[in-house]
């Protein structure tokens, strides 16, 4: 191999490119070693590629003094270079950069070695070796550039609303969400958290009627609970009524029910989340509770919460599928229609960087003895997909789990 590799240092324009302490001489072997030191003396010297016949020219001048049997060996030597096959361009670099590398690992060894055995009692030698290769110790790395054309990127903003919000006033201003997206929704306990994505799932024209594959991953509630809300969401009925009614409210019920799957997901991490979506491969996954998925093992749950986060949208980004991650928000949010990223339990911002759309679920507080006000205000805090930013006003249907508008 080295001799193929010499042979491809006899190109221009790659010697220039690894010339130096990029290629350095005790990369090859010890004969070989005598072949480069002549060929960098060829290529200072003189402009242009070199042929095999070139470099023997010049090793035999400046090695004049060599006996007989020295002489034959390298007769040799230069006969198997002018049989070799140069090296392709890009398995050349990653030959040589794989060999400077083990040149400097070896280097680096010897160092360690010496501090080992009380040899050398100084750093100056590692920083002096540092400083010599630091420019071009460079990743064995070749980046395949992604596709920007026109054509792709049109296609891939056309699908940016592949699944439609079924609640008009939220639709007019979000058309929808697809694969890729970290979708956070706050609010308050008693709100309707687990009504709304019912209600999205589940209530006419959701997900699930559009043709998405759902999972509902549970912690807080136990999961027949939350299935209630959703049979109430798709039959368009309370669950008082799907007891009286059973038939029409399977009828209902079955034009959804193999579209959406749920799991009682206490004590669960977000590896185990990962783990269900690479094997299930649904187009929507929702997380309720999602902070509930952070491995929280330190005080700073900011941190652990945000680490969740990023794993969330990883998810979604590497399985095509959107993420809805359910969220409680601080007692500063209680009985506030207007609610902002700031109240966000937990982690003010380190979720929230992650999101590409956060919707925050408010109401305004009741006065004791009153009858529950069924207006919820719909604050889009955060919005990548469109930039629209506002506060919506719809109704929840709390005995339906229906959000209307």
């Amino acid at each position: 191999m080295e001799l193929a590799l010499v042979k491809t240092l006899l190109n221009r324009e790659f010697y220039n490119d690894h010339k130096g302490v990029r290629c350095p001489e005790r990369i090859f072997s010890k004969d070989v070693r005598k072949i480069k030191q002549a060929l960098d003396t060829a290529m200072e010297t003189y402009d242009g590629d070199l042929s095999v016949s070139d470099l023997h020219a010049v090793f035999n001048r400046i090695n004049a003094s060599m006996t007989t049997a020295t002489r034959t060996a390298y007769e040799d030597l230069f006969k198997r270079i002018e049989i070799a096959e140069p090296i392709k361009g890009e398995i050349a670099e990653d030959t040589l950069s794989q060999l400077f590398q083990q040149h400097v690992g070896d280097l680096v060894a010897n160092l360690g070695f010496d501090f080992v055995n009380g040899a050398e009692n100084s750093l100056e030698p590692l920083r002096k070796l540092l400083e010599e290769y630091k420019d071009d110790f460079t990743p064995n790395l070749r980046v395949e550039w992604d596709d920007h054309s026109l054509d792709t990127i049109l296609d891939a903003t056309a699908l940016e609303s592949k699944w439609k919000f079924n609640i008009p006033s939220l639709a007019r201003r979000v058309e929808g969400i697809s694969g890729g997206h970290l979708i956070l929704v706050g609010a308050r306990p008693n709100t309707g958290k687990t009504s709304f994505h019912a209600s999205l799932v589940a209530g006419a024209d959701g997900f699930a009627h559009q043709g998405a594959k759902c999972i509902v991953l549970c912690n807080e509630e136990a999961y027949t609970r939350v299935a209630a809300r959703y049979i109430s969401a798709s039959t368009l009925m309370t669950m008082k009524e799907v007891h009286t009614n059973k038939a029409l409210a399977a009828k209902r019920y079955n034009s959804i029910k193999d579209k959406v799957q749920f799991k009682d997901s206490t004590g669960k991490g977000m590896d185990w989340v990962e783990s269900v979506v690479k094997y299930e491969r649904p187009d929507i996954v929702i997380l309720d509770m999602g902070d509930k998925f952070a491995d929280i093992r330190t005080e700073r749950t900011d941190i652990t919460l945000k680490a969740a986060a990023i794993h969330a949208r990883n998810i979604a980004k590497q399985y095509d599928c959107a993420v809805v991650w359910m969220s409680q928000l601080s007692a500063e949010a209680e009985g506030r229609a207007d609610l902002n990223q700031a109240m966000m339990e937990g982690s003010k911002t380190g979720k929230a960087a992650e999101a590409d759309l956060m919707l925050l679920i408010g109401k305004t507080q009741q006065a004791e003895g009153e009858e529950e006000d069924p207006i919820r205000y719909l604050n889009i805090a955060k919005n990548k997909l469109n930039g629209f930013q506002g506060k919506i006003t719809c109704q929840l249907d709390g005995s339906r789990s229906l959000y209307t508008a």
